[in-house]
């Protein structure tokens, strides 16, 4: 359950959810394959595709010193006709 920090739910993801598309937020080192093995796994679904893109971190000030947040990975997975994800329900901290 590592692999998945949390379901993304924007205006785009809900609308892909018709197409049978899941979106999610993934450890940024994480890959492809790790990542599909374990939604069929964990799930019990069938992934038909999966695209995935890397998102920077957004930047915070503390002082006079400029940082940033962590990069992360946002994947989109497209499941076969019949299968479901239930949603994951919060944002883990």
């Amino acid at each position: 359950m590592d692999v998945i920090k949390y379901a993304v739910f924007t205006e785009k993801s809900i609308r892909l959810l018709g197409n049978n598309q899941y979106t999610s937020n993934v450890e940024s080192g994480s890959t492809r394959t790790e990542i599909k093995h374990w939604v069929e796994l964990f799930f019990g679904v069938k992934v038909i595709a999966m695209n995935s893109h890397r998102l920077q971190g957004k930047g915070r000030r503390m002082g006079p010193i400029m940082g940033h947040t962590m990069h992360y990975r946002r994947m989109i997975i497209t499941l076969q006709p019949g299968y479901s994800i239930p949603p994951l329900i919060e944002k883990r901290t």
